[in-house]
């Protein structure tokens, strides 16, 4: 999948860099992914500072402020990822899409190594991705370019009502989209069964159990 087009819908300033040799890097590691359509899959794990979004529970706030964590070129990146051996990657954050990834993921893709991104879908993708996993907050508007772009949608449940707003998510992706229902993890033992409960009723969706924080890894 490349996924280069532009929206023209002036986001272009909003990207935290022009110079896409560089990016601010909060953490890399190679892990298992806990989430999602690939959960289970062995993954180097990049994840990028800076957050345009802020949802209150986030578990990663320390990944906000871009200038509290080093700047790398793109260069070292795809070195450390090499170096994993790992032959998938996937670039998280904070929101990855406030940088132009463009460099990165086309050097990663000389060394055929597949590439997924998580985003809340706030600003116009610049990458070249096998799969995007698009994951809407309340706390800002996606674009609709996500509805067309991406291969999963993840809804973080908090409440009953979240439900509601999953369904509305859903019925604008693509039909080939993945549906994926998440709990927020400090809720997880009272929502997981309403999720549950939810899936039997509406077998389109599917859950997300964050089964690397159930297996206490990173």
């Amino acid at each position: 999948m490349n996924i280069s087009k532009k929206t023209g819908n002036g986001m272009k300033k909003h990207l935290l860099t022009v110079q896409t040799n560089k990016l601010a890097v909060m953490e890399q590691y190679h892990s298992i992914q806990g989430e999602g359509h690939h959960s289970g899959k062995s993954a180097y794990f990049i994840r990028l500072a800076a957050c345009d979004v802020g949802c209150s529970w986030c578990d990663t706030k320390n990944s906000w402020n871009a200038k509290d964590h080093p700047i790398l070129t793109n260069n070292t990146i795809v070195e450390n990822v090499l170096k994993s051996k790992c032959n998938f990657v996937v670039i998280t954050g904070g929101e990855p899409t406030l940088y132009d990834l463009t460099y990165l993921t086309t050097a990663l893709k000389t060394h055929n190594i597949k590439i997924a991104i998580e985003t809340a879908g706030t600003n116009t993708l610049k990458a070249e991705l096998d799969w995007v996993t698009f994951s809407p907050k309340k706390f800002k508007a996606s674009l609709e370019d996500y509805y067309t772009l991406s291969d999963e949608l993840k809804i973080v449940i908090c409440n009953k009502n979240d439900f509601i707003w999953a369904e509305e998510y859903a019925s604008k992706m693509k039909d080939s989209c993945k549906l994926y229902l998440q709990a927020e993890w400090s809720k997880r033992d009272e929502i997981n069964p309403e999720i549950v409960k939810y899936i039997k009723k509406n077998p389109k969706w599917r859950i997300s159990l964050q089964s690397h924080k159930y297996l206490n890894i990173k």
